[in-house]
């Protein structure tokens, strides 16, 4: 084969290879014997053999499979050995059917035991072949093996030959009892001298002379010298047949006792070997069928014919045939030998030819990449050259590039200088407009003859002129700090005191909004160096900050001590508020960051300038907060003035009074407006108006706006809102589109994908008027966009004409019915809801059972969604809408001379003629024979 493999596709000439043949065969010769060599046997079949024990005769067994396995390499063989073991060989055979072997030969230990294991195995498809012993079912494949019973009437035959008909016969078997092989051998000896009275059965020794031989010679030994009178025995296999002659030999007994054995195996002291040199008068040839076993399981793997059962030929060898016997077997064992030593010599020469391939192989890939790496490092070489050359003008290049960019840099950190200018400029600018707004507002707001309405107006921008003041400080400051213009002024003063007097200004708020507010120093006295004008900007935004986001009955803590090694005191503030999440204490301190509470939005500056604030006095600031279970900020500074610079200590003590305006531009945005309302104001309104915006002022504003006109409901935020929405069904939606969790966008598209509010006409303000948002906005399938800040009378002039257009809708749709066409509903969702409706009605006319309820289980929705939007769309109620149906379909079936009223009636729903008499008339005015004689007229 490898021979006919070398020569596959080579060109011959002449009977010879041709000069490109031979280089081809000189490229290809070291990869071909890699390929050839270093492949292994591919395994296509595994069988599994359970054996029964591991005797002399069932090692002759497994070597007769081995020798036939050699034509097959294909196929390996996994043994398993029960040493006489059903228990073992139960759980062996298992183990196999795990290991999901192709094909399973059994040796069964005992019959009964062991099938049920192989009915088992065998119902799950996979085949089985019994060698030697069978078990009590036919649940098999195939069968392979000598008739015991045979062997037995072999054995008897035998001896009855041999004694003339006379004599008294004793039995020795092993200690499987029970299996198959000894069950007929014991019974084809009994049943032949059954018939020949004059050989007398005396008894039959079950005895072990593999593992427990002394216990059994003692046995054999005290029944010979009880049965003085014993001619011959009858052993069921070679080995107890020498143990036996043995036994005779010890008591003398050896020369008048014949011994028969069974197996005739050749080798020392197998069978043939005893009676040749006269220790057995004979022995029973019984065939291991390996060879036939392994054949047969070859037939079945293949899918090829085979015989279920296979009766393997016995013969007795005894004084007349052994010699030809012994001759045949010594042939077999010396060409097995030679056979043996030929596949020796193979496994070597293969083994050689693989190491011999693999450092061809090796030498042949280390020159072919020798030559690539050489081609590639001499290409890298003239590239390198060619790289050099380019490298020596780009660097001229860059060299020019960098001049310029020195001199752009100049110029752009003189523009960015610039910028920065303006915008300080413009912030100082603006300070004094808002003065001038502040002073007059103030003295305006405590006039005490201002209407309700004007003093909630002012409220209104007090409130946000001091929150813009605020943002412009804080703008300022932080530009002194990124300059290096914000220079510390540090002088000695007592904290505690300090911190008191800060915490004053928030006392009141604590008692608005039922705040517990705690303050404790732990260093009453103690004096350390800070910038007053400094700390009380940190204090106050972090207190501040801690009042917004606690809400009522919630718990403020201040705290002043001292570190465990006294080298700074420490300020910690700690609320029971909304809490932060892991993301939000990580970026709280940077600039311009802004978390995503659901309640208040800040700038983003506050914690930042707070930071760089305490930075400069040296001391650190720490946040801990989980969400939903409140934050500890922690402020350390150092003791001592040994830290500070000589420029940045003051010797004058400053005041510690806070000013009016750092308390107002502190407290004033978190304190809760208290807002005038005219009760008589509050009366039922014809539209409901569903208003979500997380500005607290803004929803306070709009809501006194508008509900003089019509029914105002308040989300703060889009999950509140569209729970709203579900539940109310509002006349119309109005949506800041910037919202904390859910964007007014996502709640647009949302409720205009559910059939509950598809309906509902939604108007969206923004604050940025960016056409891209604009059109995502009307992607959403919003109705209209208002950006901020709006003008209010073009609001109220837009809300007007969404609820109109919705009117109209409405009216054109209910001009007629019930039959109308729906065409010109605002959405596909809406048209859907409608046809769905209008169908559950016309099809239930005849219904008198027929309900709201009814509707309400097929459609999928509540009693007020279904009365809302049925309202908000036709502009009926729902029993009026059915009862108008029924109404009109009984004006059609009166028409129809073939019907009377009574049936009509029962036909549109109406449990009697007298009470749909009455029905249509108060709708009509006139009795149905009254319209029935009318059009027949």
């Amino acid at each position: 084969m490898l021979a006919e493999r070398s020569v596959y596709g080579i060109r011959m000439k002449n009977g010879a290879l041709s000069r490109e043949s031979r280089l081809l065969f000189m490229f290809i010769l070291p990869f071909f014997l890699v390929s050839c060599s270093g492949n292994k046997r591919e395994i296509k079949y595994r069988i599994g053999f359970a054996q029964c024990a591991n005797d002399v005769w069932r090692q002759n067994m497994q070597k007769e499979m081995e020798r036939e396995l050699l034509f097959h390499p294909e196929i390996e063989l996994i043994a398993k050995q029960a040493y006489l073991s059903p228990e073992q060989q139960i759980k062996q055979i298992k183990e196999l059917e795990d290991e999901k072997v192709d094909l399973i030969i059994a040796s069964p230990t005992e019959a009964k035991p062991i099938t049920p294991i192989i009915d088992q195995v065998y119902s799950k498809g996979i085949p089985v072949i019994l060698v030697d012993r069978n078990i009590l079912s036919k649940n098999y494949s195939a069968f392979i093996g000598a008739s015991n019973y045979q062997v037995g009437l072999d054995a008897a035959t035998y001896a009855n030959n041999i004694l003339k008909g006379r004599g008294n016969v004793l039995e020795i078997g092993g200690p499987d009892v029970g299996s198959s092989a000894d069950i007929g051998r014991h019974t084809g000896f009994r049943d032949f001298l059954k018939k020949y009275p004059g050989i007398n059965f005396v008894e039959r020794l079950s005895q072990n002379w593999d593992s427990k031989p002394l216990e059994a010679e003692r046995e054999l030994s005290d029944e010979l010298v009880k049965q003085q009178d014993i001619n011959l025995i009858f052993c069921q296999n070679d080995r107890i047949a020498l143990g036996a002659y043995r036994v005779c030999r010890k008591l003398g007994m050896n020369d008048r006792i014949f011994i028969i054995g069974v197996d005739g195996l050749s080798g020392p002291d197998g069978g043939i070997d005893l009676v040749s040199r006269g220790i057995l008068k004979a022995t029973i040839l019984y065939p291991t069928g390996g060879k036939e076993a392994i054949q047969t399981a070859v037939d079945i793997l293949e899918h090829k014919p085979f015989h279920k059962e296979t009766s393997l030929a016995t013969t007795v060898i005894d004084s007349t045939n052994v010699r030809i016997m012994k001759l045949q077997n010594d042939k077999v064992l010396a060409q097995q030998e030679e056979i043996d030593k030929g596949q020796k010599m193979i496994e070597v020469q293969i083994a050689t030819t693989r190491n011999q391939a693999k450092i061809i192989f090796t030498i042949s890939i280390t020159l072919a990449l020798a030559l690539i790496f050489g081609g590639i490092l001499l290409y890298y070489l003239q590239e390198n050259r060619k790289i050099n050359r380019k490298l020596e003008l780009k660097k001229d290049k860059i060299a020019s590039q960098r001049n310029q960019l020195i001199e752009m840099v100049a110029k752009v950190k003189e523009a960015t200088n610039a910028k920065f200018n303006f915008f300080t400029n413009i912030s100082h600018e603006l300070r004094t407009p808002l003065t001038l707004i502040m002073g007059p507002l103030e003295d305006a707001m405590s006039s005490p003859k201002l209407h309700f309405t004007i003093k909630n107006n002012l409220d209104f921008i007090h409130k946000n002129t001091v929150r813009l003041l605020r943002l412009i400080n804080q703008l300022m400051d932080f530009r002194k700090i990124e300059e290096g213009k914000m220079s510390l002024r540090a002088s000695e003063n007592n904290l505690s005191a300090f911190v008191d007097e800060i915490a004053n200004a928030f006392r009141e708020l604590a008692r608005k909004k039922s705040i517990s507010f705690n303050v404790v120093s732990k260093v009453d006295g103690l004096k350390i160096w800070f910038d007053v004008t400094m700390l009380d900007k940190v204090l106050f935004n972090i207190l501040s900050n801690a009042f917004k986001y606690t809400a009522e009955n919630g718990v403020i803590n201040l705290l002043i001590d001292r570190s465990d090694d006294g080298q700074t005191v420490r300020i910690k503030i700690e609320d029971s508020g909304v809490g932060m999440s892991a993301e939000e204490v990580n970026h709280a301190f940077d600039l311009f960051y802004q978390g995503h509470s659901q309640t208040f939005k800040g700038t983003g500056l506050g914690l930042s300038l707070s930071k760089e604030l305490i930075t400069l006095h040296q001391g650190t600031i720490l946040l801990q907060s989980e969400k939903g279970r409140g934050t500890c900020f922690e402020i350390r500074l150092p003791v001592g003035n040994a830290h500070l610079r000589p420029e940045e200590i003051l010797s004058a003590v400053p005041s510690m009074t806070n000013t009016y305006e750092d308390v107002k531009i502190y407290t004033t945005d978190i304190e809760p407006l208290h807002l005038h309302k005219d009760i008589s104001l509050f009366t039922a309104r014809e539209n409901s108006i569903l208003v979500i915006e997380d500005s607290e002022d803004l929803r306070t504003f709009l809501n006194n706006r508008l509900s003089p006109h019509y029914e105002i409901h308040l989300a703060e935020n889009g999950e509140k809102g569209i729970e709203l929405a579900y539940d109310i069904v509002p006349d119309l939606i109005i949506a800041d589109i910037i919202l904390p969790g859910l964007n007014g966008l996502r709640v647009t598209e949302l409720l205009k994908q559910d059939i509950r509010t598809s309906h509902i006409p939604i108007l969206l303000l923004t604050a940025k008027a960016s056409l891209e948002e604009q059109i995502e906005g009307i992607r959403s399938k919003a109705d209209a966009f208002i950006v901020k800040p709006f003008n209010l009378e073009y609001l109220d002039e837009t809300i007007k004409n969404l609820l109109r257009n919705r009117s109209v809708l409405r009216e054109h749709y209910t001009s007629e019915l019930p039959t109308e066409t729906r065409s010109n509903l605002s959405s596909k969702i809406d048209r859907k809801f409608i046809n769905h409706f209008t169908s559950l009605v016309e099809n239930n006319l005849s219904n008198e059972d027929f309900s709201v309820d009814t509707i309400c289980k097929e459609i999928g929705i509540s009693r007020v969604q279904l009365y809302r939007k049925v309202k908000a769309l036709v502009g009926y109620n729902v029993n009026d809408y059915i009862l108008n149906v029924r109404l009109q379909k009984s004006k059609y079936l009166l028409t129809d001379k073939q019907l009377s009223i009574s049936e009509v009636a029962y036909k549109v729903g109406f449990s009697t003629q007298a009470y749909f008499s009455t029905v249509f008339k108060s709708k009509f005015s006139i009795t149905p024979s009254e319209y029935r004689e009318r059009k027949r007229v």
